[in-house]
């Protein structure tokens, strides 16, 4: 098969290229390297079978190129900075709903029917039913990054009925592991990094949320790929569990053993829009025979290993 992979030089992008290389298919990847870096498709680019295009998905003609003459696209291109969307209210709008946009209507004048697509669990809003189920009722969005996301989600689903696509929408939560370049493991490795005595911590640290490792995410996601009927179909990825921010603080400074004084911002949210409380059902996707490898706990860990391994990505998101 050939894929197109947007935003291909990003965390979960550049991750699941090489596992689409390593299972013999032809990689197009798209991506304006904003946020995506270069050295995590260097090895797919002595593939052989990868071509990395750079280039915005604002750019109709370079995208109309790019899906020409593929199978499947996954669209994992997103501005996926939701804590500051409300300084750059646009944001959202044009890199994730006008961007999928472009990418929906280049894959109909190309002739390309199947998309998968990364949404997230933040659509859900403040959800009254926890675990939250794929077709739990939705309550008022509380981020431009969720708002948009939800956009993009149907878009999907009317270009699946208007003109016979297929596709496969997952719902995210936070990922973890090799590459991971934003998120409060990052930032609180970097804070640690450079000062062990104090840590900052947004809100009261009881915040509980669900993570996923990167790989347990790809499996996910290429075997819904396989399984998933015709039309459009929505599936929550997240492990079977959660854990508060205060847990994850507390197994990030025994790794690096180290016992900062915590500055708690306070209140019971981080900032605008963050959702005190996100665990998702996923008894879907598990219906097909997948399971989580890593707990979180095991997640976060790899992700630590990962960043002090690769000071580099500290110092390029300095």
């Amino acid at each position: 098969m050939r894929y197109l992979v947007t935003g291909a030089a990003g965390f979960i992008g550049s991750n699941l290229v090489d596992r689409l290389l390593a299972d013999g298919h032809a990689v197009v990847g798209y991506d304006n390297l904003s946020t995506g870096q270069r050295r995590f498709v260097e090895p797919a680019l002595r593939s052989g079978r990868f071509e990395l295009i750079e280039a915005d998905l604002l750019d109709e003609g370079r995208l109309a190129g790019a899906v020409r003459g593929c199978d499947a696209v996954f669209h994992l291109a997103a501005n996926a900075d939701v804590r500051f969307g409300t300084q750059h209210p646009r944001r959202d709008l044009e890199q994730n709903t006008i961007a999928t946009h472009n990418v929906l209507e280049a894959m109909r004048l190309g002739g390309v029917k199947t998309i998968a697509f990364a949404s997230t669990g933040s659509v859900y809003g403040e959800a009254q039913v926890i675990p939250t189920p794929e077709d739990a009722p939705f309550p008022l969005q509380t981020s431009l990054y969720g708002a948009s996301k939800l956009a993009c989600e149907g878009l999907i689903s009317a270009y699946c009925e208007g003109f016979g696509f297929r596709g496969l929408i997952f719902r995210f939560v936070s990922i973890l592991g090799e590459r991971y370049s934003h998120g409060h493991v990052f930032d609180f490795y970097r804070q640690l990094r450079s000062d062990p005595t104090r840590l900052k911590v947004l809100g009261d640290g009881t915040q509980r949320k669900s993570y996923l490792y990167v790989q347990d995410c790809i499996d996910a996601i290429l075997l819904a790929m396989e399984r998933a009927p015709a039309g459009a179909s929505v599936w929550n990825l997240g492990a079977d569990e959660y854990c508060q921010v205060n847990d994850s603080i507390r197994w990030i400074c025994r790794a690096l053993g180290v016992s900062p004084a915590l500055e708690y911002g306070g209140g019971d949210r981080g900032w605008v829009g963050d959702n005190p409380f996100i665990y998702l059902d996923t008894r879907k996707i598990r219906g097909l025979g997948w399971s989580a490898r890593l707990t979180i706990r095991e997640g976060i860990e790899r992700t630590l290993n990962y960043l002090r391994e690769n000071p580099w990505l500290l110092e390029s998101r300095s």
